[in-house]
């Protein structure tokens, strides 16, 4: 597939960086020469194009018309607009714009801009909030996602040395009790895995479960955490992320806000909802953070654009006593080291955003794909076919590709854990859990 991309700012590079691994013919466009500098190495397949991508000229010069994907993620909206909408007109068979504006989502806003040429839209900052405040429901979480439109949760879990996990191989789980949870990878030091029955859970692992929400309790029993419940959230920085967070948090959440500059604690007054209380200060000085009884809150965000700040306030937070903590770490290879420092919840928009648009790459039936930053790998769920070479025997005879492991699947609007003798149905909607896979593996096994 030729992609087009414009803009090589954060979002635009990771994703042209990731495309080039899946044998795309990718174009990376943007006005700023140093951008596309990394472009000319040899270890990625990406050809630079150095012109503004509202410039018609500078699109049709970077291959626009013929164009299978446009993607226009410049740190300027209005900017991505109209290159979206110049795409088109030029021949560009799909576009899609980066957007900081939730109006836009709007359906009878969504509904104009495709008439003008803009088919889809991805809002990163949104997608980050969203997924903050999907993690705050169950803050003894790292990572929580509800699947098939709610009937399965994916959740992934820190396992306290007091777990009735810890010192158990998977296959003696059975023995625990009816299987009520499906672990599908386990995340040991820096590295992923996808765990055989020989495999031992240790203290410490981050496990990923599958279960029916009605045993999210279950789980949490097994990994020995505490049942808390979020109320109180202190957030670092009025980020529009931060502030998208609090307009999705329940009402009756008390958050308080921590910005730097005065200014824009004006503008958050006036835009934030009724529950929050904005705070003009350093939220990383702890004399401020007692002051506004830190102690007395579960849940403590930095969100600011700075990275280390993050990191730095999320432990400083954790040692005043906050149970959930989430820092929003921009910089990927801080990642594995945030890990490590027990920080929390991460995000990383870029690769929200990327696991968004990958959706629209695939040649196949995938209703839903999420970015496990925690995890580095991703989630997807595909629908099988009567074709697909994973209907055609049992999971346990499948000879899986490494990396990739199957959570569950939902047939008939019943969502079903699966384990080796599962055997797939066509229509059946699966859930596929893939570390460091080519999206190429998983369309072999569902084209």
């Amino acid at each position: 597939m030729k992609i087009l991309i414009a803009g090589a700012g954060e979002v635009g590079t990771h994703l042209a960086k990731l495309l080039s691994t899946e044998n795309h013919d990718i174009v990376l466009l943007d006005n700023d020469h140093k951008r596309l500098e990394f472009a000319h190495d040899d270890n990625f397949d990406i050809m630079p194009v150095l012109g503004n991508p509202t410039s018609m000229k500078a699109l049709a010069m970077a291959g626009a018309g013929e164009a299978e994907l446009f993607i226009s993620v410049t740190p300027e909206e209005s900017m991505n607009v109209v290159a979206c909408i110049l795409a088109s007109k030029l021949g560009a068979k799909k576009t899609m714009a980066r957007i900081n504006n939730n109006e836009y989502l709007q359906p009878d806003k969504k509904a104009f801009l495709a008439t003008l040429g803009i088919d889809d839209m991805v809002y990163p900052e949104l997608l980050a909030a969203k997924e903050i405040a999907s993690g705050l429901k169950l803050p003894w979480t790292r990572q929580y996602w509800s699947l098939f439109d709610g009937k399965l949760d994916l959740i992934a879990v820190k396992i306290e040395p007091h777990s009735r996990l810890v010192g158990r191989h998977l296959y003696e789980l059975g023995d625990l009790e009816t299987k009520l949870f499906h672990i599908v990878a386990v995340r040991r030091l820096y590295h992923t895995i996808i765990p055989t029955g020989a495999d031992i859970i240790q203290a410490g692992d981050i496990v990923f479960f599958t279960c029916a929400p009605e045993d999210k309790d279950t789980v949490r029993q097994f990994c020995g955490k505490e049942d808390i419940q979020v109320k109180k959230v202190f957030i670092m920085g009025g980020s529009r992320i931060a502030l998208r967070a609090a307009e999705l948090l329940p009402s009756d959440f008390k958050i308080k806000i921590i910005e730097l500059d005065h200014d824009h604690c004006k503008r958050l007054i006036d835009a934030a909802p009724s529950n929050v209380m904005v705070i003009n200060g350093d939220a990383r000085d702890p004399r401020l953070l007692k002051e506004e009884g830190i102690e007395l809150s579960q849940a403590f965000l930095a969100l600011t654009a700075n990275s280390e700040a993050n990191m730095l306030a999320t432990v400083a937070a954790k040692r005043m006593g906050v149970y959930r903590t989430v820092a929003r770490i921009e910089n990927i290879d801080y990642l594995d080291i945030a890990v490590q420092m027990d920080i929390g919840n991460l995000i990383n928009k870029k690769l929200l955003a990327a696991a968004s648009i990958f959706r629209h790459l695939l040649n196949i039936d995938v209703t839903n794909v999420k970015c496990l930053s925690i995890g580095q790998a991703d989630v997807l769920e595909v629908v099988a076919t009567p074709a697909s070479k994973i209907t055609k025997a049992p999971v346990k005879d499948l000879k899986l590709p490494k990396g990739i492991t199957l959570g569950g699947l939902l047939r008939e609007g019943q969502a079903i854990l699966i384990d080796g003798n599962t055997i797939i149905r066509p229509k059946d909607v699966v859930m596929i859990f893939c570390v460091d896979t080519p999206m190429s593996r998983i369309r072999s096994l569902f084209a």
